[in-house]
């Protein structure tokens, strides 16, 4: 059972590639059509010798001059076959065209030893339809061929001499060794024909799956992000995949030359490197930098590996470049799928707790009277409950649960809102020359929590003012119309160019260039806007001719509320609880807490 079962899967993975059918019948022809062109222009060049020999006999030895004719007639049938021909397949012994070649040189070779006025004699050139027949024709055919041969030289040898007689006998006697001797030449030239036809198969087919191999491990080296490079003793690149051109060179090439490791002074580790590796024919491994001019430097971890050396010519040192900071991402993503193991046993200890802080002062309310004390449990409320929503979103996000729906979101002034925000912000991070709001959307409204709106403005704040200039205008909010039926919220700032390294995981939780960072603003950012079907992306952009880093935010246009609903500037009325939000904010991107005023 388990035999049958292992039966139905493919060997390998160019199992495709070999022995298909097509493909056999197109190699098949093409070694088909060398050989018989090979065997036709041997006809033609034996018919051109026969006639110039059978016009020099009729002018020295006045022999028949029919003779000549025959010759001509055989040398332009040859030709023709040649030229105006094409090729038969095998296996098809009655074809007009085997008449035409195997046949008519039979027929003339038969003519011309009967009819032969010298000692020259022509039963070698039999040789040749014999050996036709059995290379480019089934053993059928060979024999055949050689039999038909055969017999025409027993008749000739019957004819040519008296029975009974020593003459006959040796004559007979030759006559049976050189048919025995054909028919030996067509089986053994048959078999070494199918024998070779079959090598000739199999090479090719091997040589298709070396070239699949081949194609497959480029391919795979190509779209590797590790960078792979093979040098030789002397230091030389042979080879170098694009991720390994883009961490030497800042650039990928589509036709890269040979570089040389001790060419630049910020390869030299590596270089050293490689020729520790081939002293000591150890694989080696290496943190190192390189310090690069024109971009930041690269933290990369580099490890070597030697190729087995054939015969005289050395081998070949493999060496792979990883770039740290991926590593890292790779370690903060499995460090947030940790967190999101733990998620459950956070709620528990955090949940309860603050159940117990909403309780306590629910029944401190009832007792206290003042004003001021009635301010302070109402703070602390507002406070408690704020903190349960900011637990739930740092859940949603460790669980990664589909998005809530739009019908409890709230519909907002992006202006009004934007405007408010950014006041704040600049009030307490003491930004006002630095930060430029422009609102271009006064009718604007965006389904939008208005806490999560504060967060996700607030970090994006968070995150330009660390890498602007700080010149006056330095950053500026911008909202305005996109289409009919989104808003365009961008944060941009005069900031440097980022590093294509930290383009790729932008948006990734616990990624940051910087050490103090934990790297959550932007993925919560992104996780925010995915929830309100909302979208985030960067672009490096040119504003008041200057060039800068814009994250801009498409939001989908909502409806107005009606008249009666809720005033947005509620959950803005307590610069005091403000601060306490921002600061946890803060805390969740991974800043240091901004100080209230």
């Amino acid at each position: 059972m388990a035999r049958d079962v292992s039966s139905q899967f493919a060997p390998s993975w160019y199992s495709a590639f070999e022995g298909g059918n097509r493909q056999s019948r197109e190699q098949r022809t093409r070694a088909f059509v060398r050989l018989w062109t090979t065997f036709m222009r041997a006809r033609v060049f034996i018919a051109a010798v026969l006639l110039a020999l059978q016009a020099f006999l009729a002018i020295t030895a006045n022999g028949p001059t029919w003779l000549v004719a025959v010759c001509t007639l055989h040398l332009g049938a040859a030709i023709f076959v040649l030229y105006g021909w094409r090729p038969v397949e095998q296996g098809s012994p009655m074809h007009p065209q085997w008449l035409l070649t195997i046949g008519v040189d039979v027929v003339v070779f038969a003519i011309l030893q009967y009819f032969h006025v010298s000692d020259i004699s022509y039963i070698p050139l039999f040789a040749l339809p014999v050996l036709m027949s059995a290379i480019l024709g089934p053993l059928m055919l060979a024999l055949g061929t050689a039999a038909s041969v055969t017999l025409y030289l027993l008749l000739e040898a019957w004819l040519s001499a008296p029975l009974l007689s020593d003459v006959s006998t040796n004559r007979f006697l030759q006559t049976a060794l050189t048919g025995t001797g054909f028919f030996l030449v067509a089986a053994l030239a048959n078999q070494l024909a199918i024998r070779l036809a079959r090598e000739e198969a199999l090479v090719a087919s091997s040589q298709a799956a070396a070239r699949t191999q081949a194609q497959v491990n480029e391919l795979v080296i190509e779209h590797l992000s590790v960078g792979v490079l093979v040098v030789d003793p002397h230091g030389v690149v042979r080879n170098a995949n694009p991720a390994a051109q883009a961490m030497l060179l800042g650039e990928v090439s589509a036709q890269p030359a040979k570089l040389l490791l001790s060419a630049r002074s910020s390869w030299h580790h590596l270089s050293a490197l490689v020729s520790e590796t081939f002293a000591s024919g150890q694989s080696l491994e290496a943190e190192t930098t390189i310090d690069n001019e024109d971009r930041p430097s690269q933290r990369l971890h580099a490890r070597t590996k030697l190729t087995a050396q054939s015969g005289r010519r050395s081998g070949l040192c493999v060496l792979f470049l990883e770039d740290l900071r991926e590593v890292e991402a790779r370690v903060r993503t499995e460090k947030l799928a940790s967190m999101g193991r733990m998620s459950a046993a956070v709620a528990h200890e955090i949940r309860n707790p603050l159940s117990a802080i909403s309780q306590a002062n629910a029944l401190l309310d009832e007792e206290v009277r003042e004003p001021a004390q009635k301010r302070l449990t109402s703070m602390i409320e507002q406070n408690a409950q704020r903190l349960s929503r900011i637990v739930d979103d740092i859940l949603n996000v460790a669980r990664a649960q589909p998005s809530q729906g739009l019908g409890a979101s709230t519909s907002l002034p992006l202006d009004q809102m934007v405007r408010q925000i950014t006041h704040e912000w600049t009030r307490q991070s003491r930004a006002e020359r630095v930060l430029g709001v422009h609102t271009h959307a006064p009718a604007a409204h965006v389904a939008f929590d208005p806490e999560h709106l504060r967060r996700l403005l607030v970090n994006l704040l968070d995150n330009a003012i660390r890498h602007a200039s700080g010149k006056p205008s330095s950053i500026r909010v911008i909202t305005q119309p996109s289409g009919g039926d989104h808003i365009r919220l961008s944060v941009w700032s005069d900031g440097h160019p980022l590093e294509a390294s930290v383009m790729r995981h932008l948006f990734e939780p616990f990624f940051s260039s910087e050490s103090r960072s934990s790297g959550l603003g932007l993925y919560i950012c992104r996780e925010l806007c995915e929830r309100y079907g909302a979208q985030i992306a960067y672009q490096r952009t040119r504003l008041d001719q200057r060039e800068g880093n814009e994250f801009y935010v498409l939001m989908p246009a909502a409806a107005q509320p009606t008249a009666g609903g809720q005033p947005v500037q509620q959950s803005l009325s307590y610069p005091v609880v403000d601060s306490v939000a921002t600061r946890a904010s803060s805390t969740l991107s991974g800043d240091p807490p901004m100080a209230t005023h």
